[in-house]
């Protein structure tokens, strides 16, 4: 790693290098609220569910808790550097001012690369939710593209908007997840279970994988993707009241309760329809409405569309937000075009979120051809691990060469930092190895080899791209 600042010259830099920052509008609950809506549990377990059951045949709640369990320690470590370092742009900033410039290059190339496919996956599949909710056909790649588009619009102008309307839809995101899906979640699980608990560790091995262990590794990669965007509070943190002590609560607080709502909620899905049913909505883009729809009656299907739709809306309007804030600590670092880092007089950077949608919407044309777009699903969560990869790496390294002391942060864990920050670099290097591994059977028959090849490929891209230009910067 190349040389790197005194951390104790963090804020005198932070606030005398550039003009351009930040307003801070968001107390704790609103940090809450974005965390919790860009992780999702909506968006998260009705992503996951039906592959999940396709390709382990079931008992995959194991594997689903311990993710969330070693989640919440890469979030221990995002809350310790938070609590010292707040400052927009979270990991890459991190990267940068405790690894170096060059490290910040790769950590930002990677970072924004892994969440501008997230917005694009989001998009596309919140697309086709409000296609099903207007009776719209979204068969075709055009039409899953259009309705994609609508659903990025309409995250563009939420973050365009002025402030509290932006608050007061992702608040309304989160009470429809926790009203509705958890509501509904409840009334399953109390009236309506049909089996008992150990129903939910039955049946692994059953599905497309060829045995259980490999199920089970499958299931561990799978579930990752319910417990990503934590990090949204970290790279919010510049507009946050009190961010070294409300930005860590925020982080815990949002995987946590996301945490606890998708794992009851899979729960009480698993206990309430039998194994075969279970397999064959899994089949469909839809798994989860024909299901809640069997014990409530058809009436439901159009409030529970309504439910997911606002859930998917809130997510993606927390995603652009979550992305831009990298761009724009990025624009002002001098590693992407300045304009980036340019602030309207509300403080909000537009320029940032313009060119976050744009790029997404670049991606969304990837939904005309099937293969193309899920080479960019798989990358998303692929990326973002990679991220939680270097952060912790980062983290431990200067943790033990004594380039970053957490003891100066306001969340003080003494020895168990330590030996949380161990924990947390091996289960997301490894978490980011299992995902990356090429698997014939979490792909369609007749998937190109370079699918299967996706987060390997489109990662090795993007550190030769980011190499390249590092190497062009230095012979100029």
């Amino acid at each position: 790693m190349s040389s790197t600042h005194n951390p104790k010259s963090f804020t005198t830099e932070m606030k005398s290098a550039d003009p351009d920052i930040l307003n801070r509008s968001m107390g704790v609950w609103n940090s809450f609220t974005l965390g919790f809506a860009v992780v999702s549990p909506v968006v998260g377990l009705y992503a996951i569910v039906g592959v999940q059951t396709n390709v382990t045949g079931g008992g995959w709640f194991a594997a689903l808790v311990i993710c969330l369990i070693m989640q919440l320690l890469v979030a221990t470590v995002y809350a310790e550097l938070s609590s010292q370092f707040p400052i927009a742009g979270g990991a890459y900033k991190w990267a940068r001012q405790l690894g170096g410039t060059i490290t910040g290059q790769y950590a930002g190339a990677i970072y924004v690369c892994s969440t501008i496919a997230m917005l694009t996956t989001t998009a596309y599949t919140g697309g086709i939710w409000l296609a099903i909710l207007f009776d719209s056909p979204s068969e075709t790649g055009i039409m899953m593209v259009f309705w994609g588009a609508i659903f990025l619009l309409i995250c563009m102008l939420l973050n365009l908007a002025h402030v509290n309307v932006f608050k007061s839809i992702i608040a309304l995101g989160v009470y429809a997840e926790i009203i509705g899906s958890f509501g509904i979640a409840l009334l399953l699980f109390f009236f309506f279970r049909e089996h008992p608990f150990s129903e939910l560790f039955q049946h692994l091995g059953s599905g497309t994988a060829p045995d259980k262990l490999s199920a089970f590794l499958a299931a561990l990669a799978i579930a990752g993707w319910a417990f990503i965007g934590f990090d949204a509070c970290s790279t919010t943190s510049e507009e946050t009241h009190q961010p070294k002590r409300m930005v860590p609560r925020a982080i815990f607080f949002a995987l946590g309760a996301v945490g606890t709502v998708v794992v009851f909620n899979s729960s009480a899905l698993i206990l309430s329809f039998d194994h075969d049913t279970l397999a064959k909505t899994s089949a469909t883009f839809d798994p989860i409405t024909p299901l809640v729809t069997t014990h409530f009656g058809s009436w439901i299907e159009k409030p529970f569309l309504i439910i997911v739709v606002v859930a998917f809306l809130a997510c993606g309007a927390s995603v652009v937000k979550y992305t831009s804030r990298i761009v724009f600590s990025m624009a002002r670092e001098g590693n992407m075009p300045s304009i980036l880092s340019h602030v309207t007089a509300s403080k909000a950077p537009h320029n940032a979120i313009l060119f976050t949608v744009f790029l997404a919407g670049m991606g969304l044309l990837f939904g005309l051809n099937d293969q193309a777009v899920a080479t960019i699903i798989a990358f998303g969560t692929g990326g973002l691990y990679a991220m939680f990869s270097m952060t912790t790496g980062v983290g431990l390294y200067t943790r033990l060469t004594g380039r970053w002391d957490p003891a100066l942060g306001e969340l003080k864990l003494g020895i168990w930092g330590l030996i949380i920050n161990i924990i947390a670099f091996a289960w997301s290097l490894f978490e980011l190895i299992n995902i990356a591994w090429p698997r014939t059977y979490l792909t369609s028959p007749d998937a190109p080899w370079w699918q299967i090849w996706a987060v390997p490929l489109v990662l090795s891209v993007i550190l030769t791209a980011t190499t390249l230009s590092i190497l062009i910067r230095r012979n100029k």
